[in-house]
């Protein structure tokens, strides 16, 4: 795309009327601070405020749950397509909320911003002079920014630098709710200044929302992008600041002792509880920012999104976190998300199909999508071939099962329409790990918004991620182990993360209609306090009791950095206490099957080399060793943990 340059604009000058200019980076100019460092050096004077009113919080937390409010904002933001603007003013709101602090200090936080701004700004004097000769020439002058300040503080920083009288108005993203990068914000200028794209003029630095964003609007621009050492300047700053801020967390210290052996109450306290609560405490962040702008309604999955639905709720009424928010359980699974892309005949299903019933029979897929047995011809016994699948459905004897695909799937689609209201976005909130359940109803109902909303995403069936951008994994989003990030372990052993969440309850494989005409699943009555997903489940049990306990968030933060390591040594150096804590016995295979799987296989009494053999059968590899290899334990999972390290730095490198 060709960028036009200043000659370009002199040439054009009686052919414009407006010129609009960014304000970060363009208009006033960074001196090579990052984000991050100018954060740290505004919570660092407001903990000195806090102290001077009695109130005693370490700049750690105010800089941890400052990031962590923006960061779920703006991912909540980009999940919802742009709609709307992230508020620095809703940003240190949430802030304040999880730390227990008066909301009445949001006023004094936002001064604070605005102070040290000033001292990370420097004017663009040669953008000013061009700017005041073209306002000489009777062009008019606005600042247009993607930013989460209101029009009124920008004008502030504009006026503390350049004066007075330098910009007409300032249109914020934040105040209109509307972005560039998007182009609704460029829309809205337009309309208020009631002047045609063409008589337009934008100068700014970012190449999407500056330069390709309002080219392809039919505005002129002017691109003034930063260079390269600005930004490397800008990146070893944001790094430096992490690196200091990081070694001074340490959450290596006070790690808990080992529960007491077999406990898997006091486990799900000490160790679950920070991290369930954590996690609940991400789902509120994106929450409160996506209820903004948008009919949305917040959906928990039958069934690992019902042990979720409880502890998050908790939370929220524990720590007073305020969500105005539609929310409800919704009866879904991987099987009733299939039905609904097999109607569509959606490529994305083949894949599915393909992976879980591989060596399986074509009357196999047929029975789990149908839920019943049918009388097929000897061709439904072949080996599934996915690439066939669609067409056997198209046969007298594929008839009745794709009928009864059908009426499910209607079913389903009425249960949705119920619990959603109608809601223009539906945000699915589940355990993980790659999104199939999204996958699919997206196919499935083309019509609808759908994103999803999980404690890990992971692309460990190696499909496409084409869904990706729609789902988000709150805690871990990464395809292998890091032994640098703690949190990263469950990728290890996931098993255990599902099994903490689910309760009791059949997975939901069909739909029937009452004589009210209600819709109801084989699993039953699944609303909120209609079942009691701890019951039976002592690690859930035990990360309830520390919610009960819990003051505030950033106690919960704290909590949470000492609980991922001490999950990671249970996981992958497990003790025999951890071992017995963490067996959760058989998992369900699913997608309409009753198979079970064990985590842990019985230990047989074979020959060594049998038994090593067998390591590889187990789900959970090092809990396998560390029962059956006692004496051998050490080198053995060494080993495997080189192994995962190994596995991990080849991938990087080839990626």
């Amino acid at each position: 795309m060709l960028r036009p340059s200043l000659d370009d604009v002199y040439k054009n000058l009686g052919e414009i009327d407006l010129i609009s200019t960014d304000v970060f980076d363009t208009l006033l100019l960074r001196r090579g601070t990052s984000q991050r460092s100018r954060i740290a050096a505004g919570e660092t004077r407001f903990a000195r405020l806090l102290k001077e009113k009695g109130l005693f919080v370490e700049k750690a937390e105010l800089v941890r749950c400052r990031l962590l409010a923006q960061k779920f904002a703006y991912r909540a933001l980009n999940m919802g397509g742009g709609v709307g603007e992230v508020q620095l003013s809703d940003i240190i709101c949430r802030q304040l909320q999880l730390l227990g602090l008066p909301d009445d200090l949001v006023g004094e936080r936002i001064a604070i911003e605005l102070s040290v701004e000033k001292t990370a700004l420097r004017a663009n004097a040669w953008l000013a002079a061009l700017l005041r000769q073209f306002r000489e020439a009777g062009i008019r002058i606005v600042a247009v920014s993607d930013t989460a300040l209101s029009a009124a503080e920008l004008t502030v920083l504009i006026n503390h630098f350049h004066g007075p009288g330098l910009i007409d108005r300032v249109y914020s993203s934040a105040d209109a709710q509307a972005s560039k990068r998007y182009g609704a914000l460029f829309a809205a200028m337009l309309e208020n200044e009631s002047v045609a794209p063409s008589r337009v003029l934008h100068i700014g630095d970012d190449d999407i929302a500056d330069f390709r964003m309002p080219a392809s609007m039919g505005l002129r621009t002017l691109h003034l992008p930063k260079s390269r050492l600005e930004r490397y300047a800008s990146r070893l700053d944001g790094a430096k600041t992490e690196a200091i801020s990081r070694l001074g967390r340490q959450p290596w210290r006070n790690v808990p002792p080992p529960p007491t052996l077999s406990d898997k109450v006091l486990f799900g306290r000490d160790v679950f509880g920070p991290i369930v609560a954590e996690f609940c405490l991400y789902i509120w962040l994106y929450a409160a920012q996506a209820r903004l702008g948008h009919d949305t309604a917040l959906l928990f999955c039958a069934r690992g999104g019902i042990g979720i639905r409880e502890a998050f709720e908790r939370v929220v009424q524990k720590l007073g976190l305020p969500l105005d928010l539609k929310r409800d359980n919704i009866q879904i699974s991987r099987l009733v998300a299939a039905r609904s892309a097999v109607v569509l005949r959606s490529p994305a299903v083949l894949d599915e199909l393909g992976r879980e019933f591989q060596g399986g029979s074509f009357a196999d897929v047929a029975r789990a999508l149908g839920g019943r047995a049918y009388e097929l011809p000897d061709t439904w016994r072949h080996i599934f071939d996915p690439a066939r699948f669609f067409a056997l459905l198209d046969t007298d004897a594929g008839r009745d099962v794709l009928d009864d695909i059908r009426k499910q799937n209607a079913l389903f689609a009425r249960h949705l329409e119920q619990i959603s209201a109608g809601a223009q976005r539906i945000i699915l909130c589940d355990t993980g790990f790659y999104g199939s359940t999204q996958r699919l109803l997206s196919a499935g109902f083309p019509q609808q918004r759908f994103e999803t909303i999980q404690f890990a995403r992971c692309n460990y069936k190696g499909l496409s991620e084409d869904h990706f951008p729609r789902v988000a994994g709150l805690v871990v989003e990464q395809n292998l182990y890091n032994p640098f990030k703690p949190e990263t372990v469950i990728l290890r052993y996931w098993q255990i993360i599902e099994s903490l969440f689910e309760p009791a309850l059949s997975s939901v494989r069909h739909f029937s209609e009452t004589a009210e005409g209600a819709v109801v699943s084989n699993a039953g009555d699944i609303r909120f306090g209609a079942v009691d997903p701890s019951a039976g489940n002592p690690l859930l049990t035990g990360a309830l009791q520390y919610i009960e306990q819990v003051e505030t968030g950033g106690q919960v933060l704290q909590d949470a950095g000492r609980a991922w390591l001490r999950l990671k040594q249970a996981i992958i150096n497990p003790s025999p206490s951890d071992v017995v804590a963490l067996d959760v016995g058989a998992r369900s295979v699913d997608f309409g099957r009753s198979d079970l799987v064990q985590v842990l296989n019985h230990s047989q009494k074979v020959a060594l080399a049998a038994k090593l053999m067998s390591v590889k059968s187990h789900l959970w590899r090092e809990g396998a060793i560390a029962r059956d290899f006692p004496r051998f334990k050490p080198p053995l999972l060494a080993a495997l943990e080189m192994a995962h390290v190994l596995r991990g730095v080849s991938a990087r490198l080839y990626r």
